[in-house]
């Protein structure tokens, strides 16, 4: 009874994220507080179910330990905040990301649920992405919602386009590491292959600079954390397809920008579709041919690669920034294609105010919500604006240095943890690393920290990690019965 309850709980964490993501990506405060709640249910019943609930590895308690502290005192700036109320609301979202890595941590301990995380963070992503491309493919069936903001872009059902990209970002670089992994079963690798393709052309329809930039910093990552010649060779396949599905979309703009008559929309609509199904026909048996054929065999990198990785990703993030500082912004951005062409944004004008409240209270911060106070009060262009769409510096600005360090506990403990997993369950550890790779390289860029559906995504990923990196989770996660004081030597054996 006991393992089904946890199997069932299981079920639940694994697919949380997706059905908040037809909430609006759990946004508004109602889906929120549901999805808070649920949450801490798992971490009630894992708690109770659990053998040895507590964490014995200190990278996994400073990240868990960082979360916690950092939702406390996001509650507690409700105190000095210019509202309270927004304060709490900010708290309550920390509350859920807690509960929701902590709930991972401990249910993610059995090999059936730590295998099952990479195809439900693929799938979830599918069902998520393919919702929203369906309306463009079938526009003369499907209407959804659209905001005139989005000039076209793809943002249903999360209702924003940034981060429909980075959920197709995540989603593709995990299944990139499916279609390659060779521990993995010929079916899945070939499902996996399949879904990178409207993946891929979801992402490209959603004109997300960050999320291309994030989807690029995932698959280097993979290319030094999992160096193979089957990952190699069968992730490229699969990226091919991705990249060949995004083209095949490109000339058509009813499909990307929504634009023209209903019945041209129809047409391109029915084209793209056939283009795209014979893009998946393609990769897979492409693929199919190569993974019968195919030898596993290591790939020999320099001992510094993963610096050099960290490196590449940490350099062309700066360059990025630093190039597109000398651009501004003071009428609304186009949408389409021309976007990826230009690294133009009023990024730079939310960050400069960011800046001017963390100068003002640098310890604790103005208080969580308060950023969209000095928005009102010191914005450069009359734009409508509640985040500064920089992970990074909304912390510093409100919740001061205190704020940002326990952030920086939460980063830090999951890297740590995640070399450790690395060690112990390379075949297991690889495609979390470079799904949260994948998130991390986007939040100094937008607000994906406001879109729980995105960021619980990357949680399970984080969860995953932590867990192998309990030396008993690690043993078990890749199916060795061993005593629970086995050596770390005799875990990474197995």
């Amino acid at each position: 009874m006991r393992a089904r309850l946890l199997s069932g709980a299981g079920v639940v964490l694994l697919a949380g994220p997706v059905a908040l993501a037809f909430f609006s990506g759990g946004y508004f405060n109602g889906p929120r507080a549901w999805a808070g709640l649920v949450a801490w249910l798992l971490v009630l019943l894992a708690v109770l179910a659990v053998p040895r609930p507590i964490p014995r590895t200190p990278a996994v308690a400073i990240a868990l330990g960082g979360l916690l502290l950092l939702a406390v005192w996001t509650l507690l700036s409700a105190t000095w905040a210019p509202v309270a109320g927004d304060a709490y609301h900010r708290g309550q979202l920390a509350m859920l990301y807690a509960g929701g890595l902590l709930a991972a941590v401990l249910l993610l301990r059995t090999r059936t649920l730590a295998r099952a995380v990479e195809p439900a963070v693929g799938a979830g992503a599918l069902l998520v992405i393919g919702y929203g491309i369906s309306e463009r493919l079938l526009s003369g069936v499907l209407h959804f919602q659209r905001s005139i903001s989005a000039e076209g872009r793809l943002e249903q059902p999360l209702t924003y386009w940034n981060a429909m990209g980075e959920m197709a970002a995540i989603g593709l670089v995990v299944c990139l590491r499916m279609a390659g992994d060779a521990t993995r079963s010929r079916a899945v690798r070939l499902l996996a292959t399949a879904a990178a393709a409207p993946l891929g052309m979801g992402l490209y329809i959603s004109f997300s600079r960050g999320a291309l930039f994030a989807c690029l910093a995932g698959i280097v990552t993979l290319v030094v954390v999992a160096p193979t010649r089957e990952q190699w060779r069968s992730g490229g396949i699969a990226l091919a397809g991705a990249v060949a599905a995004a083209a095949v979309s490109a000339p058509f703009g009813a499909v990307t920008s929504l634009i023209g008559s209903t019945a041209g929309r129809e047409r391109q609509g029915a084209i793209t579709m056939a283009l795209l199904a014979l893009t998946i026909v393609v990769v897979t048996g492409v693929q199919w041919l190569i993974i019968r054929a195919e030898t596993p065999r290591a790939i020999a990198l320099p001992r510094r690669a993963p610096l050099v990785a960290l490196a590449v990703i940490c350099v062309g993030l700066a360059l990025a920034i630093a190039v597109g500082a000398k651009e501004h912004s003071k009428q609304p951005l186009s949408g389409g294609a021309t976007r990826l062409v230009s690294l133009q944004s009023n990024r730079y004008s939310y960050w400069s105010v960011a800046l001017r409240a963390f100068s003002d209270q640098p310890l604790r911060g103005v208080g969580a919500g308060g950023w969209s106070v000095y928005w009102l009060r010191y914005r450069p262009v009359g734009e409508f604006a509640q985040d500064a769409h920089s992970l990074p510096l909304q912390t510093l600005a409100e919740l001061g240095l205190v704020g940002l360090a326990l952030l920086l506990s939460v980063v830090g403990g999951v890297a740590v943890a995640a070399r450790q997993a690395l060690r112990r369950a390379p075949a297991l550890a690889a495609g979390p690393i470079a799904g949260a790779v994948t998130y991390l390289a986007h939040s100094p860029l937008d607000w994906d920290w406001e879109m729980p559906a995105v960021t619980l995504t990357a949680l399970l990923l984080a969860g995953l990690l932590l867990a192998l990196a309990e030396p008993v989770v690690a043993i078990r996660a890749v199916g060795d019965r061993e005593a629970d004081d086995a050596r770390p030597s005799r875990a990474m054996a197995a």
